[in-house]
């Protein structure tokens, strides 16, 4: 096996990508990798040091310049370990999975007259590709300012827009921090272009579909979102697009919800929609924590096709370690109700 490839478990319906590539990465299982840093001249992220990645596929240089040299803003580059194979060199299945089971589900395929294939599996097709969020060396997204903040978030759309056509669901993510899943301390994002739409997507979609046809027209979130504001519990802070809230159910302390004010179904058509607010959120973090915490952040936006659904923007620092209960049910604990979390963030923006 060399190539990547999706297999789901018999008793769950849920999928693995198996992604032997990766495997070759430095400090692939190491317990806490090192990142490299610019101090010791090997990041590849770095201005300057463009012949040390993949080449480009897409860059903004405010002078013009050629692709693979130094002038950028923002630069996005194929990942070196892809958990995806190139689409176009891959066999892809027929007909893009999009709903909680999958054509490749054995037992889905299974019937009196046919004896299912328990162990199929299907080629990982798609994109998987690094946005460098900026040309100057910075650990955390918090510590970029309003300009380039908004040009990394300007570029996050910009490729979800280019694979808007052949994706079936665009997963774009930021890990900071080694516990969090970084590798290179250099801020970046990745984005993973899926020919199917993952399970907890899809479940997501379907309860925006049922809400909306049972209260005759009403959007989920935007609902939500209302009754934050007139409660006020866990409420962070709000702008004219978008507002902040440690969510009711948060699954670990002081995980954080961009929300749109206007609803929307799609990240990357909505112009600069939430970027303040995603800025003041990581800021509002690094600021309580004295700096910034190791942090996963996504987007979530609709997958292909789907009308009724809500983008916004999950970060959940990385403060606690899920252990054999969360992983071996599916139920998260968390520690710290998002009530005294909302607290704690508002009195440090105040």
């Amino acid at each position: 096996m060399s190539a990547p490839e999706v297999r789901i478990d018999q008793l769950t319906g849920l999928r693995t990508v198996l992604a032997p590539g990766r495997a070759e990465r430095p400090d692939a299982f190491t317990e806490t990798p090192i990142p490299q840093s610019a101090e010791d001249g090997e990041c590849p992220f770095c201005e300057g040091r463009e012949d040390r990645t993949p080449p480009e596929v897409h860059a903004v240089r405010p002078g013009g310049g050629e692709p693979n040299s130094p002038g950028w803003t923002t630069r996005v580059v194929p990942n070196l370990y892809p958990v995806l194979s190139d689409a176009d060199e891959t066999e892809r299945p027929s007909g893009a999975d999009s709903g909680l089971t999958s054509p490749a589900d054995p037992l889905r395929a299974s019937s009196r007259v046919a004896e299912p294939d328990l162990f199929a599996a299907s080629p990982a097709a798609g994109a998987h590709e690094v946005i460098v969020n900026a040309p100057r060396h910075v650990a955390s997204l918090a510590e970029l300012d309003e300009d380039s903040f908004a040009a990394a978030l300007d570029a996050w759309r910009e490729r979800i827009r280019a694979h808007a056509g052949a994706a079936a669901y665009s997963h774009l993510i930021v890990n900071e921090g080694p516990a969090a899943g970084a590798s290179l301390e250099h801020t970046h994002a990745q984005l993973y272009a899926l020919d199917f739409v993952p399970t907890v997507v899809a479940r997501e979609r379907e309860r925006f579909t049922a809400y909306h046809e049972r209260t005759a027209g009403a959007h989920l979130l935007e609902d939500v979102a209302a009754d934050e504001v007139r409660r006020a519990e866990r409420l962070v802070a709000i702008d004219d697009e978008a507002l902040l809230v440690a969510p009711w159910a948060s699954r670990s302390p002081f995980e954080l919800r961009v929300i749109p004010r206007r609803p929307a179904p799609c990240f990357e058509d909505e112009g600069a929609a939430g970027t303040g607010m995603i800025h003041t959120a990581l800021g509002a973090l690094a600021r309580l924590f004295g700096s910034a915490p190791q942090l996963n952040l996504w987007v979530r936006t609709a997958p292909r096709g789907v009308e009724e659904f809500h983008w916004h923007v999950d970060i959940l620092p990385r403060l606690t370690v899920r252990a054999g209960f969360e992983m071996g049910t599916g139920i998260e604990v968390n520690v710290y109700p998002p009530e005294r979390a909302a607290e704690d963030l508002r009195r440090v923006l105040a």
